[in-house]
């Protein structure tokens, strides 16, 4: 054969070169989906940076999972379950703390089932720190620790005196009563642990920390200094406000209780009124907390055992006689609202859009598994007991607070949780 013609060469070529355009247009659409595929994978990872920060933010927000006091990894402290624990508990001795109030000392009044003292929370997949006293009595050197709200704080605030109580010497140790305001003071650390009355937060004439049972109660909705005043250099402030809301309305005062001839009233219904003393509640803490060294918590509303019914026992009955709690995961019974829980999350909510941070701690649903775990009969009465109540002491029993060593010691273990990782 002979050589190829001109003609031949020429059109090889233009097919060389249309291979090697081909070749090169491949290798950069390769190169070109190549860079696609890797800043897709970048923006991914990105993406999921951020969830996983948002993720682990609301997951400590919830609660913080601890192992012997460190940060181990992260999950929900409120939920989980009840574990019978006669060995690691209690955590003090009724008899053994200096400052038990009667009205909790279930044991001193004549309860002789004490299981209620021996039950250990266990939340799933972690646990909470074994409490020490020192190491939270050192956190609070030169601080003040104050609980602010009604008696279940006050139930609350007890817990955490008897609890740091034993590790204090009688001599560096005081109680100290003014008005409104308890202060527990642990002289070596230059530490308070108080209390202060105030069960509706803002101004009411509910506010006599001893003359205080007022079946029409008038708040003011909007005035709130009367109390805050005493809170505001305090370095950990502990709120919860429930009980006294319990009604269908309240009477709200615009005005001033001084001269109560020249105010306005007008009865505003439920959760409204609630929402309303909140709102006045957050706008004093944005205003005058200073948000890099004060930490703030919430405590939600503590259920009380009214209703036997509700947990399969016999109707009309109440926390009287009760011994166990309940074993049902999962069980909630009438004695929260789930409706004023949604306002205070609500208003946490709004707090924390503008830079406050106020930690939720909800020990309502583990609280309700523990409907034996309330002083029922077995603490002092304020009031006579008539014999019609002793022929029926059901109609007596309080099923609102709770004994000690208990519950409380929980809700304090899991505060604790918090201060330590804070």
């Amino acid at each position: 054969m002979g050589e190829p013609s001109q003609t031949h060469k020429a059109e090889r070529g233009e097919n060389m070169a249309k291979k090697q355009q081909a070749m090169v247009s491949a290798a950069w659409d390769i190169r070109t989906s190549f860079q696609s595929l890797v800043a897709l994978l970048i923006a991914i990872l990105v993406v999921a940076a951020i969830y996983l920060r948002q993720t682990n933010e609301q997951l400590f927000e919830s609660g913080t999972t601890l192992s012997g006091g460190s940060l181990t990894s992260r999950c929900n402290l409120f939920s989980g379950k009840w574990v019978y624990d006669n060995e690691s508990y209690p955590l003090y001795k009724e008899r053994e703390c200096t400052f038990m109030s009667d009205q909790l000392a279930c044991e001193k009044f004549g309860r002789k089932d004490l299981n209620y003292r021996f039950w250990r929370w266990q939340p799933h997949q972690c646990d909470l720190p074994r409490f020490n006293a020192t190491a939270l009595l050192e956190r609070l050197r030169n601080k003040r620790l104050v609980f602010v709200g009604d008696s279940l704080n006050r139930n609350q605030w007890i817990s955490m005196v008897c609890l740091v109580d034993s590790a204090i010497p009688p001599a560096f140790k005081s109680m100290h009563n003014n008005g409104s305001i308890n202060i527990f003071k642990a002289t070596e650390y230059n530490a308070t642990i108080e209390f202060y009355w105030s069960p509706l937060l803002v101004e009411s004439n509910s506010d006599d920390p001893v003359n205080h049972r007022v079946p029409n109660r008038i708040v003011r909705v909007q005035a709130i200094e009367k109390h805050a005043r005493h809170w505001t250099d305090a370095d950990i402030l502990i709120f919860n406000t429930y009980l006294w809301w319990r009604r269908r309305q309240m009477n709200v005062l615009w005005g001033s209780f001084e001269n109560p001839e020249d105010g306005i009233y007008k009865a505003v219904m439920l959760p409204r009124v609630y929402e309303m003393a909140l709102q006045t509640w957050a706008q004093w803490l944005e205003v005058h907390v200073n948000r890099n060294t004060t930490q703030l918590f919430f405590i939600s509303m503590s259920p009380t055992h009214q209703r036997a019914d509700r947990w399969g026992g016999i109707q009309g009955e109440n926390c009287y006689s009760e011994t166990e709690p309940v074993s049902k995961e999962g069980y909630v019974g009438d004695g929260a609202s789930p409706r004023m829980m949604r306002a205070v999350d609500s208003v946490l909510g709004e707090l924390k859009t503008r830079g406050l941070n106020v930690h939720m701690m909800n020990i309502t649903q583990l609280s309700d598994y523990r409907k034996e775990g309330h002083p029922s009969i077995y603490r002092k009465h304020w009031e006579t007991i008539t014999e019609e109540q002793l022929s029926n002491p059901k109609n007596y029993s309080d099923c609102i607070h709770w004994c000690l060593p208990g519950v409380p010691d929980v809700w304090n273990e899991l505060l604790y949780a918090y201060i330590l990782q804070l």
